[in-house]
């Protein structure tokens, strides 16, 4: 599992656009273990880990995001749109910020669909790996992917979309 999961983190950083990138794929693992490693716990399966791993990658990078932009670290604080995160495209950390605080929302009202995305963005995963992961079919993960990246591209603003932004 410790190749699987420091390959993630290395195509997901590979796609961070922040300047002086610093954070390697190996301590983007093991800090995420850390996160996740329960002295005693017992995983009920592979999927159940890498959904627990997804998810302290999201908390790591969105924590450096948010340290990345401070204003003593000269930060701005402009507006950076995220739409091309949502047509394919990655975005920099200033973005996953966004993402997370739209992921944040629709947690609340659909933390399946929240899941989905996490493994999907944050851990790079399939389509047959999210669904192996979450005990659900592939058509099921693809559908409800579709839908969450329709929602996170509303909740993110879009031109035309009436979201904010």
């Amino acid at each position: 599992m410790y190749d699987e999961l420091r390959k993630l983190a290395k195509a997901r950083l590979a796609r961070e656009r922040q300047p002086n990138q610093t954070l390697q794929p190996t301590a983007l693992v093991h800090e995420a273990y850390l996160r996740v490693a329960d002295r005693g716990r017992t995983w009920d399966r592979r999927g159940h880990f890498f959904a627990a791993a997804a998810l302290a990658m999201r908390r790591i990078l969105v924590e450096r995001a948010r340290h990345y932009q401070r204003i003593k670290h000269g930060a701005g604080g402009e507006h950076v749109e995220v739409d091309e995160a949502l047509l394919g495209a990655d975005p920099d950390l200033t973005n996953v910020i966004a993402i997370d605080e739209a992921l944040s929302r629709l947690e609340q009202t659909d933390p399946r669909k929240a899941r989905i995305v996490t493994l999907r963005y944050f851990a790079g995963l399939s389509i047959e790996e999210t669904a192996s992961a979450l005990d659900l079919s592939p058509a099921t993960v693809k559908n409800e992917w579709t839908f969450a990246r329709a929602w996170l591209f509303r909740a993110l603003g879009a031109p035309g979309t009436g979201g904010p932004g």
